[in-house]
């Protein structure tokens, strides 16, 4: 049976196997700065380090989910120097946090990206990022193509 990734659920704390509570405390030493590596993060809740692995990407505090806030974004771009360099510039500028980004290899001078970005630090809307984008010269085409909270 294959699994789906997508689905998330709400789930008392109580419920929880006791390796997902650790990797969540093992987070929040990281994040925290009291500790600096995932061995001593582990150590000290008594965890694996492969347990911590195993987990990490898949169980947060509920609060941090409901805060963080990430749109995707769809960019045709002229095959140019500096293109994304610019463009990355605007989304720092902006506030937004690049989490990821995947560029079709040009072809015939043009390029696609997909950018997700997590928006809650930003200091301007969706609206006026896109708005910036587009002004850019290399830049065709910006589309949301998926956002949420």
């Amino acid at each position: 049976m294959k699994r789906r990734t997508d689905q998330f659920y709400l789930v008392r704390e109580d419920m929880l196997p006791e390796a997902m509570l650790k990797t969540v405390e093992a987070k929040k030493l990281l994040e925290s700065g009291k500790v600096e590596k995932v061995s001593e993060a582990a150590h000290e809740v008594d965890m694996s380090r492969s347990a911590f692995y195993k987990y990490k990407d898949g169980i947060f505090p509920f609060h941090t989910m409901v805060k963080e806030k990430i749109i995707t974004l769809s960019i045709h771009l002229e095959d140019q120097s500096g293109a994304l360099s610019r463009l990355l510039a605007i989304i720092a500028e902006e506030g937004g946090n690049v989490l990821t980004i995947n560029q079709t290899i040009p072809l015939q001078g043009r390029a696609t990206l997909t950018i997700s970005i997590e928006t809650a630090a930003m200091t301007t809307n969706i609206n006026r990022l896109v708005q910036k984008v587009e002004s850019l010269e290399p830049v065709e085409r910006v589309e949301v193509i998926g956002s949420g909270t």
